[in-house]
């Protein structure tokens, strides 16, 4: 098949969650297709070096740069139609009309969009289309309300309002639909929700594998883009409200937040016992360096590929009932679940204080993961379902 991926992040470098998702997903479609990709650039990445890294996948490479000052317009347009700032942001005319000029020319069997982001430039269009929510940020925005300052409640209640009518509106107009999870797929408020097709992430086993040799500076690690809202308030909730009680227990335990672009937020909560790295070159540093990852997720949907790394790095896992929701892991032989500040803090002390126990942890979680979460298998799925349509 000729398949025309439509992005709202140009999927290089692998520091987010949509990005890692799309680039994985383009290096295993194109072993049976020509893949033609259509990326947004809100974010002055490196050009050059993306596209060095996408060419040997794609057949053809577009990129297109999003200027603040037409970002700004586009959100404002949006916040006066009734569409949601999240479709605005990435939202651009002229962009529009190239794309869908060069869709035209190339013909493609099949159009592939990456969140909701991205469906104004496709909905249009006559080929069959894929659009996947990959996550419902109608329910992100939900959840961030009650954390919220009192000043931005009203703006997140009218933009999740929103988001639930355009992601019903999104479900009508693609072929298929796709998302990550059975949990994030409940979510969706739609009378057929339960059309939209399990594709999976996965974990490039290859690179993330057990590393033995490293020291374990680190008692704990929680990594992601620092100034993602979800990561932002784990961070918080790990430092502000779990580690009080962990160390009551044990004061020499120290904490590892590594992730690009460190949020205000995120920065005030280092000290001698936390450390905040920032980007690193190799986030499998973070991993291997600690005895312990922790992902205690108290916002956000979706799967976290975070987990699946730590755990196929062989390190075990603690996270709570919401991000295990979607990952599935047996909780007290694959995965620890907490769902509280004291049972974070009881299960970090019994992973610390008993070896033998937290080897089990690492062995049976890098089983889970090498079972059930092959990024060929779950886009094999995906190209399947393309064929379908």
């Amino acid at each position: 098949m000729k398949i025309a991926v439509i992005l709202p992040r140009i999927p290089y470098p692998l520091e987010k969650g949509d990005k890692l998702r799309a680039f994985h997903q383009i290096r295993c479609l194109a072993a049976n297709n020509e893949i033609y990709l259509f990326a947004l650039d809100a974010d002055h990445s490196d050009l050059s070096l993306a596209k060095e890294k996408l060419l040997p996948f794609c057949k053809e490479v577009n990129f297109y740069h999003l200027s603040p000052k037409s970002i700004v317009k586009n959100v404002i347009t949006a916040c006066l139609v009734g569409k949601p700032l999240q479709v605005g942001y990435f939202y651009n005319k002229k962009v529009q009309k190239e794309i869908s000029n060069r869709i035209n020319a190339i013909n493609p069997d099949h159009i592939y969009c990456q969140l909701i982001r991205t469906a104004e430039y496709a909905k249009n269009l006559p080929q069959t289309k894929t659009i996947d929510y990959q996550d419902v940020f109608s329910m992100g925005a939900k959840r961030q309300i009650k954390s919220a300052p009192i000043w931005l409640k009203p703006a997140l209640y009218t933009e999740h309002k929103r988001l639930v009518k355009y992601e019903n509106k999104v479900f009508d107009v693609f072929d298929l639909k796709t998302i990550i999870s059975i949990p994030d797929r409940d979510l969706i408020q739609h009378t057929q929700k339960e059309e939209i097709a399990i594709i999976r992430n996965g974990v490039d086993f290859n690179f993330f594998s057990p590393e033995y040799t490293k020291e374990k500076k680190y008692d704990l690690v929680f990594t992601g883009n620092m100034s993602y809202a979800p990561n932002i308030n784990a961070c918080e909730y790990l430092v502000n409200k779990i580690m009080p009680l962990v160390w009551k227990q044990n004061p020499n335990v120290k904490i590892q937040l590594a992730g690009a672009t460190p949020d205000k937020r995120v920065s005030v909560l280092e000290s001698p016992k936390v450390t905040i790295t920032g980007w690193m070159d190799d986030i499998r540093d973070a991993y291997a360096s600690s005895k312990i990852f922790i992902a205690p997720m108290q916002i956000g949907t979706g799967l976290q590929n975070k987990l699946l790394e730590a755990m196929a790095m062989k390190i075990p896992s603690i996270t709570s009932s919401l991000a295990n929701n979607a990952l599935k892991a047996e909780d007290n032989k694959e995965i620890l679940v907490a769902n509280n500040e004291q049972e974070f803090a009881d299960k970090i002390l019994e992973l610390l204080s008993d070896k033998s126990f937290a080897d089990k942890i690492a062995e049976a979680g890098q089983q889970f993961i090498l079972r059930n979460y092959s990024w060929e298998a779950a886009t094999q799925e995906l190209e399947n379902k393309m064929k379908k349509n």
